[in-house]
């Protein structure tokens, strides 16, 4: 270490030779320290951090550039034998990992050896002192080129600010000025490479001029571009007073523009292409007034965007549309299974418009649970009748504006959801989809089920006016599809301009069908399995129905048989031979890929005791099957009813007991026995919302049972309401009620006898398999549902003998 009170580096200028013992030296990776100038640079390297564990402020030490500034541990060939001695002016601790020396230039230096070992790196090298001293004609000749590289550096003007122009020594004048000129590290390594004080500053003034050739090129560059930008601003200046001219001429500006059309003859030409009806076109006339005086100005914006709207819609074009009625059936056919009902309706309409000419649109709603295929009908009878389908999703809308549109007073004003469609569609005659309409909130927005009124009404939909455009527009043509699983959310008004047409639900043969000619090859296709690979049998698809999935609809099937060709799709995958598998599904290996069965038919065990009846329901999901649950206990004859019911389906409880006590002598109840006796009704489930008036049936048979101690049939289902004089009432839901109990396995329902008309709709496979008893009085029932003998278990409540049942085959 050289330091600073053994007299420093100043004997080593003047010829004296370097310790025998190696000198610190410290590897730069960018970077040269020129002899009179600083340089601060920032250390990390762990060699670097040792070696200034040991500096001292004043030390003189080594440096170095790297040839590759990536190198983390240099050695002699890495990097430039070309150094520096330099002392070390300050020291700084910026972070525990990283310091910052500033660091003075004292000499040129020639590594001739560089250890790398720890702690740090140490060299062994020679001073390089200048050379030409001893020769007058050099140093005459430096001094020139001194007084000429001043004289550069004072008439740049200013452009090359960090060269100081100093009288001095030459050698030294040109290593500070070789230091301001920020030279990449070759460039510099260049000029501290050169012994020779005159050659030095040969390089540097050529450094220098060319810099400055640099810089006043880089001057004349920003000149001609704010020159180029301040003409340009002089000419969309003068184009707008030029525009300004022609409109007070009363010019427009034609085609063939330099620049093309004009914004507002273009949208004159569209608005003439879109053949606008006589009213619609006085106000795009007049628009358009208002956007040419309007100018560049914050309302033309405005202006464009609705003429630009009026231009979009289709005021006058129209699908081409099919009127042979046998391809309509045929597609309609290839596309769904069943749902003849809606089908049955399509054509009719289509066969009015073949035969009468009329175009009008009509407005069906599809109501049913979920999965049955309504949307996807939609998208049938659009692609049957050739017209575009589009799909608006209702559900969750709360804001009148959404169907609409927002007034254009507005900021961001824009159409509702109606006209977008409209204009998606290109055509005034598209099928529109309006989906979940039952599920349309009312919110501080207004209603948006009142905003389809005008939309769904045959009469009014002619000029059916949104609040941005506040312009009549005819959506009489378009064929507007409703989905619902339910009517009791709509509105009566609504309800009124609706075709409504109900689809209960699938019956298991009707599923089958679907899964084999829809389903399972679309599915199979989208697993990757190649063709001919996987077989599922109707016994495999038919298990999948009954075991895995309980639905009206085939959603969950869908599901089941999607999962089953992920399972034989990684099958095949693991198979190491070369040719595929074919893997046969039946009902024996279902199990081997779908797991464990999920449903189990539970009726017979539920109902095998008295007191507990299987009634039927209906939901918006579609039919079910329910259970009343009765049980009896000492008591003073209160009741108690449990299962999270409605006040509708209490009162039913209430008026089953009632009848029971009323006519206590005819059914052989004793009322001293009930008056001393709690009985309590519970329906399971109990955390579904239950309600309505079809269960009175079965909670009257439910209560007999455990009176008489008779149990109720295991195969037998009950609908129906009861007055407090023991009649049947009908109820509704009968056909996806009836679906829900063949889902279940029951084969025996009892209904009210004016519910006969009603099993016409429930599917002719289904009723074949199907018992139907149909009835107008309780007793009737009671005969039909209780098993002849009491149970064994509990002791019965005599009951007088019952009538026989009035029972019908349908």
């Amino acid at each position: 270490m050289i330091r600073e009170k053994d007299g420093g580096f100043s004997g080593l200028l003047g010829g004296a030779p370097l310790p025998n013992a190696p000198f610190p030296v410290l590897p730069l990776r960018s970077g040269v320290v020129f002899p009179g100038s600083t340089l601060s640079v920032s250390v990390g390297r762990a060699k670097s951090l040792a070696l200034i564990g040991e500096l001292h402020q004043g030390d003189v030490i080594g440096v170095v550039s790297q040839k590759d500034p990536k190198q983390v541990d240099p050695a002699l060939s890495d990097v430039s034998t070309t150094g520096s001695f330099v002392r070390v002016v300050k020291m700084e601790r910026q972070n525990p990992q990283v310091w910052r020396l500033v660091l003075e230039g004292l000499g040129r230096m020639k590594l001739e050896a560089l250890d790398g070992t720890e702690p740090y790196w140490r060299g062994r090298g020679e001073v390089i002192a200048d050379t030409g001293a001893d020769d007058p004609e050099a140093m005459l000749r430096a001094e020139a080129l001194r007084r000429e590289l001043v004289a550069t550096v004072k008439d740049s003007g200013g452009a090359l600010d960090q060269v100081p122009a100093i009288d001095g020594d030459p050698g030294g004048f040109a290593d500070r000025a070789a230091a301001g000129l920020m030279l990449d590290t070759d460039e510099a390594l260049e000029i501290l490479g050169e012994p020779d004080v005159a050659q030095r500053l040969q390089r540097v003034t050529e450094k220098l001029a060319r810099l400055r050739a640099f810089s006043e090129l880089k001057g004349k560059i920003e000149g001609q571009v704010r020159e180029q930008f301040g003409k340009r601003q002089r000419e969309a200046i003068l184009r707008e007073q030029l525009s300004a001219i022609r409109r007070e001429l009363g010019e427009t500006t034609g085609e063939g523009d330099e620049d093309g059309e004009d914004d507002v003859a273009r949208l004159k030409k569209r608005l003439t292409e879109a053949k606008l009806p006589e009213d619609v076109q006085k106000v795009a006339d007049r628009e358009l007034k208002r956007l040419e005086s309007a100018a560049q100005g914050p309302e033309a914006g405005v202006i464009r965007n609705y003429l630009e709207w009026i231009a979009d819609l289709p005021w006058s074009k129209r699908a081409e549309t099919v009127g042979d009625i046998p391809p309509i059936a045929a597609k309609l056919e290839a596309d769904h299974w069943g749902l003849e009902d809606v089908k049955k309706r399509i054509l009719e309409h289509m066969a009015v418009q073949k035969l009468g000419g009329n175009a009008r649109g009509t407005i069906l709603c599809l109501v049913g649970p979920p999965g049955v295929g309504k949307t996807s009908l939609g998208q049938s009878i659009a692609a049957a009748t050739n017209r575009p389908f589009l799909r608006i999703a209702l559900g969750g809308v709360r804001d009148e504006a959404e169907i609409r549109g927002h007034r254009r007073t507005y900021v961001g004003a824009l159409p509702g959801r109606i006209l977008h469609a409209l204009k998606k569609a290109q055509v005034k005659n598209p099928v529109i989809l309006l989906d979940e309409v039952d599920k349309l909130f009312q919110g501080w927005a207004g209603s948006p089920e009142a905003a389809l009124l005008e939309v769904l009404d045959p009469e009014q939909n002619r000029t059916f006016t949104d609040h941005y455009l506040e312009l009549p527009f005819d959506l009489s043509e378009v064929m507007f599809l409703c989905t619902a699983n339910t009517l009791e959310t709509l509105s009566a008004p609504l309800r009124d301009r609706l075709e409504i047409i109900e689809l209960s639900g699938y019956t298991d043969v009707e599923k089958l069908h679907i899964g084999k000619r829809h389903l399972v090859p679309k599915r199979v296709k989208e697993s990757g399995l190649p063709e001919g690979t996987l077989e599922i049998t109707d016994a495999a698809l038919l298990g999948i129905i009954r075991d895995y999935t309980r639905e009206s609809g085939v959603r969950q099937l869908d599901r089941e048989i999607t999962r089953l060709g992920r399972s034989i799709a990684l099958e095949v995958a693991r198979a190491t031979d070369q040719a595929l598998p074919k893997v046969v599904v039946d009902a024996e290996n279902l199990s081997r890929y779908l797991g464990k069965v999920r449903f189990m038919s539970d009726v017979r065990e539920r109902v095998s005791f008295p007191g507990v009846a299987t009634g039927l329901a209906w939901t918006p999901v579609g039919g079910d099957i329910l259970f009343i649950e009765t049980s009896r206990m000492p008591g003073k004859g209160r009741l108690e009813i449990t299962g999270k019911l409605g006040d509708v389906m209490k009162e039913s409880a209430r008026a089953a007991l009632s009848y029971v006590k009323s006519h206590a002598r005819e059914l052989g109840v004793d009322t001293e026995q009930l008056d001393s006796t709690d009985l309590h009704i519970h329906v399971p489930a109990g955390a579904v919302p239950k309600d309505g008036p079809s269960a009175g049936v079965t909670i009257f048979t439910a209560l007999a049972s455990l009176l008489s101690g008779r149990s109720v049939r295991a195969d037998t289902a009950m609908t129906g309401e009861v007055t407090l004089r023991g009649r049947v009432l009908p109820v509704g839901g009968i056909k996806a009620k009836v679906l829900a109990a063949h889902r279940a396995g029951i084969r025996r329902v009892i209904l009210c006898e004016k519910n006969a008309r009603d099993l016409d709709d429930v599917p002719e496979d289904v009723r074949k398999e199907m018992e139907f008893v149909l009835v107008n009085e309780m007793h009737e029932v009671l005969a039909a549902a209780l098993e002849t003998a009491p149970a064994t278990e509990l002791a019965p409540v005599p009951l007088a003998p019952v009538p026989p049942a009035n029972e019908h085959a349908a």
